[in-house]
């Protein structure tokens, strides 16, 4: 009583096509449902409520031989084990004991290069599954309709339904296009060509119900075809193009000189211009008016009617003959002494429009004053000052080179420590080798 119905489950879950008879019976139906519902979920096998065991219907049937790949076998290797195996069986009891005792190795021996191009150029891969694709009773002996197409006849298919084998067996038609032409071509197969139907019968073959006959071609009452060209007669207008189409043979990949954009800008502005004035819109009189006291424009800020992106003097330098100046040389400084900074340069360069500062080597002096002391600006308290702090910012720079230089000559120092250790293993591992 307690139990949910098969139907009211299909109700109540969003995939209603995944639900089972015995779904019901679990202790949440609907958690079953969704999971087996989720995507890149693989089903439990079915045969987990068969009452008969797995694979005993297979039984009593004889299981194929293995079978080397096509590209093991290109290698020769099954002719050398057959002549092997023909050369151990003519030897007598004494050569096998001998054999036995003594046995001789390289027996068969491939050429490297036909291995090599088994494995590495014709090996083909094997047939695999798919995720979620699992194996059941009897798999093995369906058809695999993907390797099938509509309208091919294979062999056993023609012998099973009476008709020729041969070069010429295309000749002859199926039994079932007299029904096709009856009633028309099948509807799960719109696009294909059906010879008699919708497609032209064979070079030599005629229509008639004879022996060897394409029956009677199915047309209306003015004798127009119904299915298709049957007759033959419109494949040369459909598959000859229409002589209206041109076909723009100009190069689209080309780019054009700065000149010619300028100019083609010029024109499409000039285009864009004219049609606004003579399409004739008139700006609303009611309706969208800005309200009173916003302006959305300043004053003094009008949107110009064009703006020059371009460097109007390179171009007319370029086009003038003469070449722009694209770069400066700047003048280079060397400098004796490092300088307080870490990482610093022993050559700068000097920027046009930049003067050095007043100072100690050309670099100003930051001295700093509490509000107090402005009124000392214009004393000799001033100048001596100005002068401790030159002092100071002297010592600085001698501490920090006297640091910078201590810092180089023990990296240098470590360097050397690491490569004479290297040098040192390097000669102990060859003294260690004999030979």
């Amino acid at each position: 009583m307690t139990r949910m119905s098969i139907a009211a489950l299909k109700q109540q879950v969003a995939r209603p096509d995944v639900v089972e008879m015995h779904d019901v019976t679990s202790k949440d139906p609907l958690l079953l449902v969704a999971l087996k519902s989720t995507r890149n979920s693989v089903p439990v096998p079915r045969h987990w409520c068969f009452k008969r065991k797995y694979l005993q219907g297979k039984r009593g049937i004889e299981k194929p031989p293995f079978d080397l790949p096509e590209f093991i076998k290109k290698t020769g290797i099954m002719e050398m084990r057959q002549a092997l195996a023909e050369k151990e069986e003519a030897k007598n009891m004494k050569a096998k004991m001998r054999e036995k005792v003594r046995p001789k190795m390289g027996k068969i021996d491939i050429d490297y290069q036909k291995l090599h191009d088994a494995f590495f150029k014709w090996q083909t891969k094997p047939r695999m599954t798919i995720h979620g694709d699992l194996y059941y009773e009897g798999k093995e002996f369906e058809t695999r309709l993907k390797e099938k197409k509509p309208g091919d006849f294979s062999d056993d298919l023609r012998t099973a339904l009476g008709m020729p084998v041969g070069a010429n067996c295309n000749k002859i038609p199926p039994p079932w296009l007299i029904a096709m032409q009856r009633y028309g071509p099948p509807p799960s197969y719109p696009n294909l060509k059906i010879a008699g139907l919708n497609a032209p019968i064979p070079d030599g073959c005629s229509f008639g119900y004879h022996a060897g006959g394409w029956g009677k071609p199915p047309v209306d009452e003015h004798g127009k075809p119904l299915y298709g060209d049957v007759f033959g007669v419109q494949g040369k207008d459909f598959d000859a193009p229409s002589a209206d189409e041109e076909v723009e043979r100009t190069l689209w990949g080309e780019l054009e000189s700065e000149s010619e954009e300028s100019e083609s800008e010029e024109e499409s502005e000039e285009e864009e211009a004219e049609g606004v004035e003579e399409s004739g819109l008139v700006t609303p009189a009611e309706g969208l008016i800005t309200p009173s006291g916003v302006t959305s424009i300043p004053a003094g800020l009008e949107t110009p009617e064009m703006i020059e992106l371009r460097k109007r003097k390179v171009e007319s330098e370029m086009e003038g003959g003469e070449t722009p100046a694209l770069y400066q040389v700047l003048p280079e400084r060397r400098n004796e002494r490092v300088g307080a900074a870490m990482m610093a340069s022993t050559h700068t360069y000097e920027l046009p429009g930049r003067r050095p500062a007043a100072g100690a080597g050309g670099e100003g002096v930051e001295v700093a004053l509490d509000p107090s002391e402005l009124d000392l600006v214009d004393t000799d308290a001033m100048a001596q000052r100005y002068e401790e702090r030159i002092r100071e910012t002297q010592l600085e720079k001698e501490d920090l080179s006297d640091m910078v230089a201590e810092h180089a000559a023990k990296q240098k120092n470590k360097r050397k420590r690491q490569q004479q250790q290297q040098d040192d293993k390097k000669s102990k591992k060859y003294k260690e080798f004999k030979f």
